[in-house]
């Protein structure tokens, strides 16, 4: 009752929201054109102060980070943004947008036990869950949505992005990346697209956008991005992912003087330990960089 209470609330903040900015033109900007040349600066010296210049050489390291304390004026920063690498369960967010699309056509009933899973799939990572909202989907179909407009999550023009071709579990995959052959796929940039499409509600309808919020909020597992942040003041919206040696975390962060989206992938042995770094570091140059309470902020035409 209370979870439905606090998606109502959203969803209402949203809706009435939207008549104040009619007649605007406040149209959320692609963030491959808002590349910001000091923010960029910031983030190259991170990568520097923490020693991980080879690794980016090595292009074994990718970084995707987005100011949106502004909606209307996000900031971006990349480092090998575009480097498509295997992201083990980052791409169940790919599951979890196909699964609201299909909601939304009417394909899919929202349902508590639907809900169930996509909430065990995104905060714990059942592996069994999100094999099993894949299927309910259709395998193809997760990666038709995100290719289509007005998404494209994965898009050949940019080296790939996200990608679910295989379940989480011993089958073989069934359709791999026609790019790299990758099974579970993701590049820094497209994911980072992805939590903005979230936030500027362009993925799906308000009362929708809430409920994945919702599903995307209170991480299960304490490690990598949530391990730097404990402590701090803000809501994370997130989904990582972990396989051998290649470790994926993203997030969105919202705390009352800044909002940011953070994605980090990495292959190496050290990665998970790398993007705990890489999180506190960002983290305390977001908040120095803060310039008071955020604006409230509703943006609602689509330009992804």
């Amino acid at each position: 009752m209370i979870k439905a209470l606090k998606i109502l609330l959203v969803s209402a903040f949203v809706l009435a929201a939207a008549p104040a900015f009619a007649g605007q033109a406040l149209k959320p900007l692609p963030l491959r054109s808002v590349h910001d040349a000091a923010l960029q600066d910031k983030l190259n010296g991170i990568i520097q102060d923490l020693g991980l210049e080879g690794a980016v050489r090595d292009h074994k390291l990718a970084v995707a980070l987005v100011d949106v304390s502004n909606l209307e004026q996000p900031e971006a920063a990349q480092i090998n943004g575009d480097e498509m690498l295997y992201a083990a369960s980052l791409p169940k967010i790919g599951i979890l947008l196909a699964a609201f699309v299909e909601i939304q056509n009417g394909n899919l009933k929202l349902d508590d036990k639907l809900r169930q899973s996509l909430t065990r799939m995104i905060r714990y990572s059942s592996n069994a869950d999100a094999t099993r909202v894949l299927n309910l989907v259709g395998k193809r179909r997760v990666n038709q949505i995100l290719q289509s407009a007005p998404y494209r999550l994965y898009d050949p023009r940019y080296n790939g992005g996200l990608w679910v071709g295989k379940e989480y579990g011993r089958n073989p995959a069934f359709e791999r990346d026609p790019l790299h052959h990758i099974s579970h796929g993701a590049t820094a940039m497209q994911v980072a697209r992805f939590y903005y499409l979230l936030e500027t509600g362009q993925l799906v309808n308000p009362r929708l956008t809430a409920e994945m919020k919702e599903i995307l909020s209170k991480p299960g597992i304490h490690h990598k991005f949530v391990a730097a942040l404990d402590g701090r003041d803000v809501s994370i919206f997130r989904k990582s992912g972990t396989w051998r040696n290649y470790h994926a975390d993203s997030a969105l962060v919202e705390g009352k003087k800044t909002r940011y989206i953070l994605v980090g992938l990495v292959q190496d042995d050290a990665g998970g330990a790398w993007l705990t770094r890489l999180a506190a570091a960002v983290d305390k140059e977001m908040l120095a960089d803060s310039r008071g309470p955020l604006p409230a902020v509703l943006v609602s035409a689509v330009a992804p």
